[in-house]
């Protein structure tokens, strides 16, 4: 029986009141996500408290930042942030900034649900994603994305990451 069935799933916008839940969850996400691209050593430097005090930050952010949270049962299970492109070169005026939903949840349907809250349907919209997420690849395809040929290595967690941009015209 699939977790829909069985709990309430509710995405909502977030709230100031959710930093240290978001900031739990964001923590196991990470670990979950970047455990075979990024050392131990500095995963180990992600802690939930830390993860909280910017969650603090971006849920006080404009009204076009989209920051919304998955809860199955009442408990953040996950969460998404869109906003205004940050890129000069940007292929859109918006930005999927990052979408997290904790592996256990992965295939309930959960993390289309906070795909949905954050764009809108048929949104021009672009996305940087970990090169090596093949998971996130076939998700972002499924939504009508495609692989520009961008790519950068970002600094992350005191080491770099290779991303690539799928963008949806």
């Amino acid at each position: 029986m699939s977790a829909e069935a069985q709990s309430e799933i509710i995405v909502r916008p977030v709230r100031d009141v959710d930093a240290e839940a978001l900031g739990r969850v964001h923590a196991q996400c990470w670990h979950e996500t970047y455990d075979h691209l990024i050392s131990k050593a500095a995963l180990e430097k992600v802690s939930p408290r830390r993860m909280a005090e910017l969650w603090t930050h971006w849920a006080a952010q404009g009204p076009e930042f989209k920051m919304s949270a998955a809860l199955v049962d009442r408990e953040i299970v996950g969460f998404v942030g869109s906003g205004p492109a940050r890129d000069k070169d940007a292929p859109a005026f918006r930005e999927l900034y990052f979408i997290y939903l904790l592996d256990a949840l992965h295939g309930t349907g959960i993390g289309q649900k906070l795909f949905d809250a954050a764009v809108e349907k048929d949104e021009p919209l672009y996305l940087w994603v970990a090169e090596d997420n093949p998971r996130a690849h076939r998700f972002y395809t499924r939504n009508g994305f495609v692989l520009d040929g961008a790519t950068h290595t970002e600094p992350f967690l005191g080491e770099t990451l290779t991303e690539v941009r799928f963008v949806r015209s």
